[in-house]
């Protein structure tokens, strides 16, 4: 082997060198420190309508005499963020204990056991797709990373259909993905940024239900047709099924354990619609479910508080990262900075059709997303100037709010500072490398898909 050779084999790719997400943001928190500056402070006149704060046109101003921020702020900033995103991340915590006691069960893995084996292994495209709805419907109603154990069940029936763990990777991953960036009940994007624009929580739900379904379809379309073909080095270490499909069976436990979770995602939902339940709610309903499935799973006090400690240790570092960018914010309130970079965006899509900022906005999200991988980070940090943007250039609140969602929940799949995505692929024993080369042309199609259901929100009053 020449030293050239040996040289271009030990150089790292350029995806292993990218800084941990935290690092990024850290160094974005500099960043915003250092253009406060360099912009000026400014504010708009805001009054009350319906209830509602809403930015008086054309009555932006600079501000005068704003004290500077000292370097020492920088680091104040950051326990300041923990604080004011406090609430989302006793929900991921809390959300990622309750999913470790619900796959610690097993009654996940029988389930799918004895669907595949009901269902039969030649009939491979039906499991496929009803797998990828299944996952997708824990995108929707879980979260992102509080779904990674997940994984392995995934590669475990692609296993059992005589595929390939990239299969089920793909059912997995991209399910979760698709489910979790479109979701209408997704309380870490949706319900963050709809606070934050003063709007119902989860209003609005018919657009992003057609564009999850349908990103769904197109997802399981995608994977039978090019994934299930595709040339795929399996790993040594591969998961493999842990019993033959016909020693699978449901319980009485299985039963009941799974009744209770879908119940109680019922009577959340109930909650919200009905009662105007939010972030704590919802964390409440989580908790109270982790009890009762690890009750009925023979679990005493220990166990379940074991349990529940292990799951928010796994998601400890995505629940961080949504304080730490939340300190962006801080800076950007303290400098007086906010309303300046609104009154200059809105002047940037200043006559652009209204339709085509929705794709615009969606496009700087997900640049913005490689930067600030967290969800609802990003929507503290981006969403209070977004919101008064829209207002500006007359585009509706539910669109914006949906070309965020489009725009940071689809890059999650493909950028490498998700960390919850990297640690998803290596439990699947699927190389990054490789991830992107099944995965790029499936998001060039639901980007054009999910752009035209902006177009279409915007036509039809959304």
């Amino acid at each position: 082997m020449s030293l050239q050779e040996q040289t271009l084999r030990e150089r790292k790719p350029w995806y292993r060198t990218v800084p941990d997400p935290m690092v990024l943001i850290f160094l974005i928190l500099v960043a915003t420190y250092v253009l406060t500056f360099f912009i000026p402070a400014g504010e708009f006149e805001r009054v009350m309508r319906d209830g509602r704060t809403a930015v008086v046109p054309d009555s932006f101003q600079y501000l005068k005499d704003v004290a500077s921020i000292h370097p020492f702020d920088i680091f104040v900033a950051i326990p300041k963020g923990l604080i004011s995103a406090s609430q989302y991340l006793f929900i991921v915590f809390i959300a990622g204990g309750l999913f470790h006691i619900l796959q610690k069960s097993g009654a996940l893995e029988n389930a799918i056991g004895v669907a595949v084996r009901r269902v039969g292994v030649e009939r491979r495209n039906v499991i496929i797709t009803v797998g990828t709805f299944i996952y997708g419907f824990f995108g929707v109603a879980v979260g992102f990373e509080n779904n990674i154990a997940l994984v392995p069940i995934a590669v475990l029936i692609a296993s059992a259909i005589g595929c390939s763990s990239l299969v089920g990777t793909a059912m997995a991953v991209g399910g979760i993905g698709v489910g979790f960036a479109l979701s209408p009940i997704n309380p870490y994007t949706v319900g963050v940024a709809q606070g934050i624009a003063e709007l119902p929580t989860f209003s609005g739900a018919w657009l992003r239900t057609l564009l999850v379904v349908t990103s769904l379809a197109l997802l399981s379309l995608y994977i039978c047709k090019r994934v299930t073909r595709m040339d795929f080095e399996e790993s040594p270490h591969a998961e493999a099924l842990s019993k033959h499909l016909s020693d699978y069976r449901m319980s009485r436990r299985d039963w009941l354990t799974l009744g209770v979770f879908v119940g109680g995602l019922v009577a959340m939902l109930f909650g919200v619609f009905m009662s105007g339940w939010y972030i704590n709610e919802i964390a409440g309903i989580f908790l109270l479910l982790a009890i009762v499935i690890g009750a009925i799973n023979g679990l005493g006090a220990n166990g379940i508080v074991k349990q529940m400690m292990e799951g928010a240790a796994g998601v400890t570092a995505g629940a961080l990262v949504i304080g730490v960018a939340a300190s962006i914010q801080v800076i950007l309130e303290q400098a007086q900075i906010i309303d300046t970079i609104v009154n200059s965006l809105s002047s940037l899509i200043e006559g652009i059709p209204i339709m085509f900022a929705a794709v615009m906005a969606s496009v700087v999200q997900g640049v913005i997303n490689l930067f600030v991988p967290s969800g609802s980070g990003q929507a503290l940090v981006t969403m209070p100037i977004l919101v008064p943007v829209a207002d500006l250039v007359g585009m509706s609140r539910q669109l914006m709010i949906t070309a965020f969602q489009v725009g940071d929940g689809l890059t999650n799949l493909i950028v490498p500072t998700s960390g919850g995505t990297l640690a998803m692929l290596a439990l699947g024993r699927v190389s990054y490398a490789q991830w992107l080369k099944a995965i790029m042309p499936f998001m060039a199609l639901v980007y054009l898909l999910c752009w035209g259901g902006l177009i279409i929100g915007h036509l039809t009053g959304y």
